[in-house]
């Protein structure tokens, strides 16, 4: 438990940060989840119309740091591939 008063609010600091990170990382998430799900209904339209909402969304996520820049450039990338290659 904390006992100074930096450190109790350290502990208030941390737990929003940590609830606004949830939210972004859900919020990510979600958007990622409706491109899986376009791209396994087969529809190339709906499919780019999903990453197309999905990719601000997931470059957002980076640079608030909540995934590291790398994974969010692989996610679109590989999710770019995969939306080529539907005919």
């Amino acid at each position: 438990m904390a006992n100074t008063k930096s450190a109790k609010k350290a502990i208030r600091v941390i737990a929003k940060k940590t609830a606004v990170n949830k939210d972004r990382r859900s919020r990510m998430r979600t958007f990622v989840r409706k491109v899986e799900e376009a791209l396994a209904s087969g529809d190339k339209t709906a499919a780019q119309e999903a990453l197309r909402a999905a990719q601000p969304e997931i470059m957002r996520a980076a640079q608030k740091g909540v995934i590291h820049k790398n994974t969010a450039s692989r996610k679109v990338s590989r999710f770019t591939q995969r939306v080529k290659a539907l005919s």
